[in-house]
C-alpha cells in the first residue's frame, strides 16, 4: 500500500474484515437507513443499485415512502 493511492475496495474489504466488522451487514444497514430518509429509487440512483433492490430494502424496513411517484412533479 501507498501512502498516496487510494485503497482498492478488495483491499479496504479485507482490511475492515480483519478488524471484525461486518462489511454486509453494514452496507445493507446503511441502505435501509437511506431508504427510511428518502424514496427508494431515488437512493438506487444515487447509489448505483437495482430500484428492485432498494425498493425490497425499503419495504423490509417498513419506510413510508411507499407511495412515492418519481419525475419531475413540478411542470
Amino acid at each position: 500500500m501507498r501512502w498516496c493511492q487510494p485503497l482498492h475496495p478488495n483491499t479496504l474489504a479485507a482490511l475492515v474484515h480483519s478488524l471484525g466488522v461486518p462489511t454486509t451487514a453494514g452496507r445493507a444497514a446503511a441502505i435501509r437507513q437511506h431508504v427510511l430518509d428518502m424514496p427508494a429509487p431515488i437512493v438506487a440512483t444515487a447509489l448505483g443499485y437495482r430500484h428492485a433492490t432498494t425498493a425490497r430494502l425499503a419495504t423490509e424496513a417498513g419506510t413510508t415512502w411507499s407511495s412515492y411517484a418519481p419525475g419531475n412533479h413540478g411542470q
